[in-house]
């Protein structure tokens, strides 16, 4: 039934009296303290008035999954939104029983600690199941696009050598792995004995990510953490912003992507209720966070400034919203004040981070208004920008940025394939990004390095130009890139989607539209129109790609 809110305990978030702006999104000051967030202090003391009752009991995910389904099974954990319009209801018996169905099954075929097994599915009740019961057989999750070409799954195959490929390719990439399909993750629950508990395994590592890397061949990224946890509230420890637990998670990003898995399985195993699109789309997501009073979202920007445009956002429902978290890319500063007019300041997040997990910052709507453009400060992270000889330049100077989780003496991620990431000796990582930190430590990332355009000996970064040119009204999305030139050395070229409905462009009106906004060797020499950005459904563009494209048709 799609009118009504699932069936469980989520928490009441009241519909006080709406904050000035576009959006009905707005709380009173009592409630918006109470939500805003954990402190971002590197350490806390324990409170030594009230200590311990008992020990901190070490729980898999798994079991931990599997006791939140034994204290309400009929309560629901997730709901599939298809791109059809149908939404599917999954409580948590029928959540638990599935996944371990599918980890029968995987033990079965030999499946356990030291496996890999790869999830190439769309965002589906199937991947869950698989994941999760990946995860209770004790192997190691790496989920990766169902919609890859063959070439390309290739490589990631014979890079990562998986135990299971859960996919919808067939017998592509057979070899020595078992090939399974989403079909045989739904009828595993058929077999004799599928709804037995397995015996406890902890998966070391929990999980592998892809990444394409800067070589163009992939490169995964190994989290050593193992699948395990306390028995305490995952949210209320670090790096989670505006989480809570037994609330309502709205999952647009798709499950390859870092936020979409990680995120996605912290929330069950703090009881929130998944609201999982198949494929996003602005209204549709709108809906979802009205009709399930969604009190939680990750977006990339591309999704955020979709949402922005609907032309009846502003009358729209968004009073349940506690937290916005923004991740994946950079976010231009029209869009962050957008949301900020939207739902509020104090509910609106940005982290800045990798999916190698070396560190992250994060600052509120609020703070960002008065630090416009900055990504934050470190949060339990330690910060370097270092120039290209590695010593540290002054703040307010761009150079490389170093990140080193605050405690640590350097990352404890590890790369299966080519790549390899510049470490200082005390331990700090740089992941490819320039930029500079003010004084008081809040940091601003100028651009990729790689990404960056030397034109006429002049550094510029592409995405200040793009956030430029998102401001104009008949600009639906935009790339600028980096061409060959034999006077500029590389001229910056505007790759351009035009809004559905908008007014012919033209070049003049492009570049005009810059010059008022940037410094004239900023401006893009060359402007293109396309019908369509070849985004990623996580809002990721492949720059090298465009480029290469380009320079092929010449």
């Amino acid at each position: 039934m799609a009118g009504a809110a699932p069936e469980r305990g989520v928490p009441s978030h009241g519909r006080g009296p709406s904050r000035p702006g576009r959006g009905r999104g707005g709380r009173d000051a009592d409630e918006a303290e109470a939500t805003a967030g954990p402190s971002r202090r590197r350490s806390s003391a324990p409170d030594r008035g009230h200590p311990p009752s008992r020990p901190v009991v070490i729980e898999s995910y798994g079991a931990r999954l599997g006791r939140i389904a034994a204290a309400h099974p009929d309560a629901v954990a997730l709901v599939v939104a298809d791109v059809d319009g149908r939404e599917r209801r999954v409580t948590w018996g029928e959540l638990e029983t599935a996944s371990c169905a599918f980890g029968h099954r995987l033990r079965d075929g030999g499946v356990g600690s030291g496996s890999l097994v790869m999830v190439a599915l769309k965002n589906c009740a199937e991947h869950f199941f698989a994941s999760i019961g990946a995860l209770k057989a004790g192997a190691t999750i790496m989920p990766l696009r169902g919609d890859v070409p063959a070439w390309e799954s290739s490589r990631y195959v014979a890079t990562a050598k998986p135990t299971v490929i859960v996919s919808e390719w067939g017998d592509r990439h057979r070899g020595d792995a078992i090939c399974l399909s989403s079909r045989d993750v739904a009828e595993a629950v058929d077999r004799p004995g599928a709804a037995a508990p397995l015996p406890d395994a902890v998966a070391q590592p929990w999980r592998i990510m892809p990444s394409g890397g800067s070589t163009g061949m992939p490169k995964l990224i190994a989290d050593p953490r193992p699948g395990q946890t306390d028995e305490g509230p995952v949210f209320a420890q670090p790096m989670h912003p505006g989480q809570r637990p037994g609330g309502v998670q709205l999952v647009p990003t798709q499950m390859y992507h870092g936020n979409g898995l990680m995120l996605s399985l912290m929330g069950l195993m703090d009881d929130q209720c998944l609201v999982v699109m198949e494929k996003f789309d602005a209204d549709r997501a709108v809906g979802l966070i009205e009709r399930y009073r969604v009190t939680t979202a990750t977006m990339a920007p591309t999704m955020l400034l979709r949402i922005l445009r609907l032309p009846d956002i502003g009358g729209r429902d968004l009073t349940s919203l506690v937290s916005v978290l923004q991740g994946a890319a950079a976010c231009p500063a029209s869009v962050v004040r957008g949301w900020i007019e939207l739902i509020g300041g104090e509910r609106f997040f940005m982290c800045y981070g990798s999916g190698e997990g070396v560190g992250v910052t994060v600052i509120t709507g609020t703070e960002w208004l008065d630090h416009p453009g900055s990504v934050g400060r470190g949060y339990f992270t330690d910060i370097r920008v270092l120039d290209d000889e590695g010593a540290d330049v002054e703040p307010g100077t761009i150079g490389n940025v170093h990140l080193r989780v605050a405690g640590t003496t350097g990352p404890s991620f590890h790369y299966i394939g080519p790549e390899t990431m510049a470490v200082t000796r005390d331990g700090f990582t740089c992941i490819g990004d320039v930029g500079w930190m003010t004084e008081d430590g809040y940091l601003y990332i100028a651009d990729r390095r790689l990404d960056m355009v030397v034109s006429g000996g002049a550094n510029v970064y592409p995405a200040e130009v793009e956030a430029a040119l998102i401001e104009h009204a008949d600009v639906a999305d935009v790339a600028v890139v980096g061409l060959p030139d034999p006077e500029w050395g590389a001229r910056v070229h505007a790759i351009v989607e035009v809004r559905a409905g908008a007014a012919r462009l033209d070049e003049a009106s492009v570049r005009a539209h810059c010059r008022a906004r940037l410094a004239a060797y900023k401006v893009p020499k060359t402007v293109e129109f396309v019908a369509q950005l070849p985004r990623t459904e996580t809002g990721k563009l492949n720059r090298s790609a465009l480029v290469a494209e380009r320079v092929a048709a010449r």
